[in-house]
């Protein structure tokens, strides 16, 4: 592994502390942190799977907030929590079988639908509704599914969560944003360890990122707590837009 300058420490540093920032209020951290990750020399995998470990941290310090502050409640995440596991340990062995190129060219169509909707529908999470199916079912059905997404290929699966939240389960932007926390550090966490089985962190890098992350989760969830619908809602809608770009960049035009 290189050895890395002070100048490259404060990089990293600040860079946790703006993807913690933005990933506590609408998810797409890895927009901002990967980037730099590759930008310092490191390898993809090196990178993905240090990705993962800073922003283990800020997904950790933001669901903590949530639960803290009474946005969500943790025992109504449980049958989420263990979906989402199951879902993301069989995405991650699945990735080790085959490609994800399939999976790439299909996901910023379902981010688009995303975006659209959302734009569009002017009162979806200001207020609570009534769900469109049962909750066990609904965390059965997406806990697998997204947990299975995020293992196997994973931008975007903050969005999809939201989204779902949302529209299937009726619940306002806040609270929504509180489980996707959540179920996006269930899932980070089963891909995390397949990195560190495979000798893919560099834990010096992570861990420095992890710290920016701490405070920037903390700062932004804080502000997503207090400020609501009004406030997410814009950031959301630019992190989905910004994923959809990415990802048609990196599949039509690498």
């Amino acid at each position: 592994m290189q050895d890395l300058t002070i100048q490259t420490y404060i990089l990293l540093f600040l860079t946790g502390l703006c993807s913690g920032f933005v990933d506590s209020i609408a998810g797409g951290g890895g927009l901002i942190a990967l980037p730099v990750l590759f930008s310092i020399g490191l390898p993809p995998e090196i990178a993905l799977g240090t990705n993962k470990l800073q922003g283990s941290f800020g997904t950790l310090t933001a669901s903590y907030n949530y639960i803290n502050k009474g946005v969500v409640k943790f025992n109504e995440s449980l049958s989420g929590i263990l979906f989402t596991l199951i879902g993301a340990m069989l995405g991650a062995w699945t990735i080790q079988q085959m490609a994800a190129g399939f999976i790439k060219e299909l996901v910023p169509i379902l981010l688009l639908f995303v975006f659209v909707y959302t734009l569009f529908s002017k009162n979806l999470g200001h207020e609570s509704a009534s769900p469109k199916m049962p909750q066990l079912l609904f965390f059965f059905l997406f806990g697998l599914g997204l947990g299975f997404y995020d293992g196997f290929f994973g931008p975007g699966t903050g969005s999809f969560w939201t989204a779902a939240l949302l529209i299937l389960l009726g619940l306002n932007m806040k609270k929504a944003s509180g489980i996707t926390r959540i179920m996006n550090f269930t899932s980070n966490i089963v891909a995390l360890t397949v990195f560190i089985m495979g000798g893919k962190v560099l834990y010096s890098a992570g861990l420095c990122m992890a710290a920016g992350q701490v405070i920037g989760a903390r700062a932004g969830s804080n502000l997503a707590i207090k400020k609501g619908v009004r406030f997410i809602r814009p950031i959301f809608l630019s992190v989905v837009f910004l994923t959809i770009v990415r990802l048609v960049l990196v599949t039509y035009f690498a």
